[in-house]
């Protein structure tokens, strides 16, 4: 019978004296393990401007540009048990650099991608640098709880969903200065042109690919010098053996089983939401490309951030299921109205979608893993793995606007359904209950 290891912290051994200063001694530590947040957090936001680009760099549908986040998202589904059992055999340190370089190695596939063209050499950078971050996102979120005093870590993990926070605004704003040229020729006006002048016009749209991916590799390599030469405290990971069948037991939880298809959707729609933004910004907003990308950084980015802050003010009061149904029926409310809207309103709409997005994934987890007890770890296996949804959403999102004549806004009724079935376990599906006949294999 097939098992998954499950990674759990069981202990910390820390190094040094014990008198020296808990501040001083884990404070460069964690600002190292925090820079982790924010690269992944510009690996996942520069998809976004990625999409569009390579779309017109690759002369390729839309089904076949989200792929891109097909390729990054898939290596998150796959690398979720491996990453774990490196974790195991390496230790988080070493672990750590691994998923560092392995990513360092998918940006600098980039060059040769964006040399011949190549849609499937770009795939597969995007895969290996997906394989690279999901390891690093394994290790970095326990290695962060354990810098410190046990009583802080929750502050610590929210300073450092901050900082990944601070990428939705930086990435599509690098991305946009540096990838997108601002010049778009219709298929017709492409057809027309020169061999030689049409050959030229597609190598500069690949080629603007390079340098911020060289610099992200770069990035990548420095921070893995920096875990290699600073020591850090040791952390003695305790793994458990969990067979399938555990797995398949544990969903007897229904509420569990309601976050993960809730956790499942709304990454769906939130990589939907941004996948296709600076399109839907250009034939819904009727911006140009350059603008539609600062668009994402300065309107989606910035509320993004701030409901990220304010949503963490607003749980303090307003109990998390209602929060979460409001801030649903809010997404649905402008995702129906971008839909059916003309007009630089409809980019406020997409951008609203980022604030009221902000809080879901850490409250449907939240909600999840309540009274789950001795189930609690392989419920958080589920929930993380349930990611997978950024790999499938956007490619049926893909298709449905190719189906509708490469018309963009009614391809957003996919994340529409998406906040239903949110809004659905906001009301019902968060609630603490059994299945009566719960599935079972032996």
């Amino acid at each position: 019978m097939a098992t998954m290891p499950v990674e759990t912290i069981a202990e910390k051994k820390m190094t040094g004296s014990e008198n020296e200063p808990t501040n001083n001694r884990f404070l460069l530590p964690f600002i190292i393990v925090t820079s982790l947040f924010f690269l992944w957090g510009m690996v996942h936001n520069l998809d976004s401007i990625l999409i569009p680009h390579l779309k017109k760099a690759c002369e390729l549908t839309n089904r076949q540009s989200t792929l891109i986040d097909t390729a990054v998202f898939f290596a998150y589904f796959i690398m979720a048990i491996p990453a774990g059992m490196i974790l195991k055999k390496w230790g988080y340190k070493k672990g750590i650099i691994g998923g560092l370089l392995v990513a360092a190695i998918g940006a600098l596939l980039f060059v040769p991608a964006a040399n011949t063209r190549s849609f499937e050499l770009f795939l597969l950078a995007l895969f290996i640098i997906g394989c690279g971050i999901a390891t690093l996102e394994t290790a970095a979120n326990p290695y962060a709880a354990v810098l410190g005093k046990p009583e802080t870590a929750g502050i610590r993990l929210n300073l450092a969903a901050a900082v990944n926070g601070l990428a939705v605004f930086i990435a599509p704003l690098v991305g946009t200065l540096f990838i997108l040229s601002g010049i778009e020729h219709s298929k017709t006006a492409l057809a027309a042109m020169p061999f030689a002048e049409r050959t030229a016009y597609l190598a500069s749209e690949s080629a603007s690919v390079k340098m911020p991916y060289l610099f992200l590799c770069g990035a990548l390599l420095l921070v893995a010098v920096l875990f290699f030469f600073f020591r850090f405290p040791e952390v003695k990971s305790e793994a458990k053996t969990v067979s399938l069948a555990e797995f398949v037991r544990v969903l007897r939880h229904r509420h569990l089983s309601w976050a993960v298809l809730a956790q499942f959707v709304y990454v769906g729609a939130q990589v939907c939401v941004t996948s296709f933004f600076i399109r839907m910004a250009q034939q819904g907003g009727g911006l140009d490309e350059k603008t539609a990308g600062f668009y994402l950084a300065t309107v989606y980015g910035v509320l993004f951030l701030v409901g990220r802050f304010s949503g963490t003010f607003f749980l303090k009061y307003v109990r998390q299921n209602v929060l979460l149904t409001l801030y649903a029926v809010a997404c649905t409310i402008l995702c129906l109205a971008a839909i059916l809207g003309k007009g630089e309103y409809v980019v406020y709409c997409l951008g609203g979608l980022g604030f009221f997005m902000s809080i879901m994934f850490p409250t449907i987890f939240s909600l999840g893993i309540v009274e789950l007890g001795d189930d609690t770890k392989i419920g958080s296996s589920l929930l993380v793995m349930s990611i997978v949804g950024g790999a499938i959403f956007p490619y049926i999102m893909g298709t449905v606007v190719d189906l509708s004549g490469d018309r963009i806004q009614p391809g957003y009724v996919v994340p529409l359904v998406c906040y239903l079935v949110i809004i659905y376990f906001g009301l019902k599906g968060y609630k603490v209950k059994l299945h009566e006949n719960p599935v079972e294999l032996n």
